[in-house]
């Protein structure tokens, strides 16, 4: 092993006192995430509304220069779509969010699995359309229903929820069944 330049070396003075370690900035501080990449990836991640690229630098807790980079590559993957150009304002791209969580579900489980799991969600889809008596959780009045139910209406709203949540998972389970499978899933939405 090389021994270091006389400059990096401890005098004296310098080894006989002990290093001040409360003095360091944490490791947790220094090493943010596995990566930039992955502090930038999770703050898309978490916008709601266009951000501008500085925004997402904040976010990320890295510099502009940085951010404005990694919004151009991410814009260029789908990962999220620019809204304006002066200021440069991005959002998050829903569509490739659901690409990746149908991605997910093929690579977990089985054909056998997925229909299962969309057939337990076609039935509490059909509960919550008999509960409500309508077509689709968009065409139920959450204060109506409570009204004329005698339920409070944050049950209601939850149960509509619910079965907005549902929607959204048989969407999922549909796309993420193979084509070509023969069964009847494949033949007309559950939706």
């Amino acid at each position: 092993m090389k021994e270091p330049r006389p400059d990096r070396k401890a005098n004296a003075d310098e080894r006989a006192e002990p290093p001040d370690f409360d003095g360091l900035t944490p490791p947790r501080e220094l090493v943010r995430g596995e990566r930039t990449r992955d502090d930038f990836f999770d703050a898309v991640l978490g916008l709601d509304s266009p951000a501008t690229v500085s925004d997402v630098a904040d976010r990320a807790g890295h510099g502009v220069d940085a951010a404005r980079e990694y919004l151009e590559w991410f814009e260029r993957m789908g990962i999220v779509t620019q809204v304006t150009e002066s200021p440069a304002t991005y959002e998050r791209n829903r569509e490739y969010l659901r690409w990746r969580r149908v991605q997910r579900l093929r690579k977990q489980y089985a054909t056998d699995d997925l229909l299962e799991f969309l057939n337990a969600a076609v039935e509490r889809d059909e509960k919550y359309a008999e509960l409500f008596d309508a077509d689709s959780p968009s065409a139920v009045s959450v204060t109506a229903h409570a009204s004329r139910t005698d339920r409070s209406i944050a049950d209601v709203w939850k149960d509509v929820s619910a079965w907005k949540t549902t929607r959204e998972r048989i969407a999922l389970l549909e796309r993420a069944l193979p084509t070509g499978s023969g069964t009847s899933t494949e033949e007309r939405s559950a939706v």
